[in-house]
């Protein structure tokens, strides 16, 4: 009964890394991908 208790919160804990692991690695796309063809009114330059 303990394996299977131990086993369902690293599956959970497994789930969740890896779901993180998702969310950063699109956001380290858009970040360094798709960001820089839009840059802001800040970042623009008026050349």
């Amino acid at each position: 009964m303990l394996a299977v208790i131990f086993h369902f919160w690293l599956g959970l804990l497994l789930a969740i890394v890896g779901g993180l692991a998702v969310v950063g690695v699109i956001l380290g796309y858009v970040k360094k991908v798709v960001a820089p063809q839009y840059p802001s009114g800040r970042a623009r330059r008026d050349d």
